[in-house]
């Protein structure tokens, strides 16, 4: 089931679109300002967000800025009865996904919808969180909250493999069969280890890799 989250103060126009969308396959949490939109994110999960540009409280491009702001990365479709250029920009410079001017045709709505559920579905299966990281597996960007950097691909590819496997330990031997299928040598991936170690040091992350004689380990290491 699609969750979406609709932020639209013409309440008419909601239970309208609302109900159209659940007869569409979604599950729909409506609201009807941009401070109530921002409550609802910060405790519930949802695939995709439509937001009014002009609500009460906080508009549909200050809750885009929070959203962004506090690391979530939910697409978001943009809604506004302006449909000028300058709008447009603001939405999609802010982090946008798509835009969206009224009136709208449902059908339209509807098949952004799906287009953008199924994008960023696809986004987050390219995405290895654990504690404060996030490793973008296409382009190898190691993020914490502190920093960031780029690894090379058997860094990165080691590091998806120890996120899994997370306080589990493990020879260089047994990485070198699990991560590559005995491609390298024991002896190149103890060197990715050190590598990856000092990466995550770098970034201020919250784990690290832990050496205890010949076995490795990715374990949380809280500050």
């Amino acid at each position: 089931m699609m969750k979406v989250l609709y932020a639209e103060d013409e309440k008419q126009l909601s239970v309208a679109v609302t109900e159209i969308l659940k007869m569409e396959g979604f599950t729909v949490t409506p609201v009807y300002d941009g401070e109530e939109a921002l409550d609802k994110l910060d405790h519930d999960y949802f695939d995709a967000v439509v937001l009014d540009i002009m609500m009460p409280k906080k508009d549909g491009i200050e809750v885009l800025e929070t959203m962004r702001q506090n690391g979530n990365h939910t697409c978001v479709l943009m809604l506004t009865a302006k449909a000028t250029l300058d709008d447009r920009i603001a939405g999609l410079s802010t982090g946008a996904d798509d835009y969206l001017a009224k009136p709208f045709a449902m059908k339209e709505l509807v098949a952004r919808l799906r287009s953008l559920i199924r994008r960023n579905s696809d986004y987050r299966h390219s995405i290895v969180k654990y504690a404060n990281i996030e490793l973008n597996s296409n382009s190898c960007e190691l993020r914490s909250d502190k920093g960031s950097l780029r690894l090379n691909n058997p860094e990165a590819e080691l590091l998806t493999f120890l996120v899994h496997n997370v306080d589990k330990t493990f020879t260089a031997q047994e990485i070198n069969e699990e991560v590559w299928g005995g491609k390298e040598s024991p002896e190149k991936a103890e060197l990715y280890l050190y590598y990856l170690k000092n990466k995550l040091r770098q970034i201020h992350a919250d784990v690290a890799v832990v050496i205890d004689g010949d076995d490795f380990a990715l374990k949380e290491e809280l500050s």
